[in-house]
């Protein structure tokens, strides 16, 4: 089997520097990642994700090896980032994937960029706006931020992301995640959370069903109700949901295989 090594590379949004890797070849699918996290996240997932197409994970501002921006890091910020890297890539369509907050941003691509896009996945993530419990916490976390506390709130939300019965399995992940979150910059966090705050619905782009659409659910998932949701969402016929039986909030972990054949399956139907 030819090894596959990721290309560390930059390009240019807003004046600053952006960092993403670019490995394997065939159909190209973008990575986004989430909340908390960095393109890092997705190292293992898109290693087997590249033998077969071309990987694309990238670094959102502020974020791993990415420039500050003094910006609040709204979707559509995020969402355009996204576009000039596939224009960078001379990418006429691509696959994005988006976890939790990169799904948020990947909806928001779908809005704004919807010919650049051959299909779409959620992977735990949703189309709603935050509720009034939803923008308290963030407020909190943003309040503790500026008084120079992040380290108290982010190792508790790290843990909630895997399903409590896989925490011991996945406890080297779990560490993994929480070093790759203590890193992120306090400024980068507070940008993020005005953003999703600020995040409007986009329920209806889901249900258009302008572009084939892929919503992977974790059964466990601390964050998201995985039964309640999908009763909110009125899905068209190019769209296919699948729930991870094992999972939590982090089923490219979790269940690894199972997450890969299965965003590889709906990709290769697009053809």
């Amino acid at each position: 089997m030819q090894k596959i090594t990721p290309m560390n590379r930059f390009f240019i949004y807003n004046s600053g520097r952006i960092h993403y890797t670019d490995q394997g070849k065939g159909s190209p699918i973008v990575l986004i990642h989430g909340y908390l996290e960095t393109s890092e996240i997705w190292s293992s997932f898109a290693k087997k994700l590249a033998g077969n197409f071309r990987v694309i994970t990238v670094d959102l501002p502020g974020h791993g090896r990415s420039d500050m921006y003094d910006a609040v890091y709204t979707m559509n910020y995020m969402a355009t980032c996204i576009s000039k890297l596939l224009e960078h890539l001379e990418l006429r369509k691509a696959f994005v994937t988006g976890h939790s907050l990169g799904g948020y941003i990947t909806l928001a691509f779908a809005e704004l960029y919807p010919e650049m896009l051959s299909g779409y996945c959620l992977m735990h993530s949703q189309p709603f706006s935050d509720d009034a419990d939803k923008i308290e916490k963030r407020n909190a976390e943003i309040d503790l931020v500026k008084d120079g506390k992040k380290d108290t709130f982010i190792p508790g939300n790290i843990t909630k992301l895997y399903a409590t019965a896989n925490l011991q399995k996945f406890s080297e992940a779990l560490l993994r995640s929480r070093e790759i979150a203590l890193k992120i910059p306090g400024e980068t966090i507070i940008s993020v959370l005005k953003g999703m705050i600020a995040r409007p619905s986009r329920v209806s782009v889901m249900e258009s069903g302008r572009i084939p659409c892929l919503w992977i659910l974790g059964a466990f998932d601390n964050l998201i109700n995985c039964e309640a949701i999908q009763a909110k969402v009125k899905l068209p016929e190019n769209a296919e949901i699948i729930i991870l039986k094992n999972s939590g909030h982090m089923g490219f972990i979790e269940e690894e295989d199972l997450s890969v054949k299965v965003i590889a399956g709906f990709v290769k139907k697009l053809k």
